[in-house]
């Protein structure tokens, strides 16, 4: 399921930026900040050292074990 999985990126605050959490839909190998962060919140010299500043997870969860344990909870 493409919502079970997902990459997130915790940016801390950055110059003049404040900080930032992003969250996309991408593979295991596309979770980085450069693929998550849209749109760049930095001009092109500064991107490298933003990323640097970044840490990005790559997550996955089970929908229908979350479900089936809610309903063995709630019986």
């Amino acid at each position: 399921n493409s919502e079970d999985v997902r990459c997130k990126c915790i940016c801390p605050p950055y110059k003049d930026h404040s900080g930032h959490i992003y969250n996309k839909n991408v593979s295991q190998k596309d979770c980085d900040c450069l693929h998550v962060v849209e749109p760049m919140p930095v001009p092109g010299p500064d991107v490298e050292a933003y990323c640097l500043r970044c840490e990005c997870k790559y997550e996955e969860r089970s929908s229908v074990t979350i479900k089936v344990s809610s309903i063995i909870l709630l019986v």
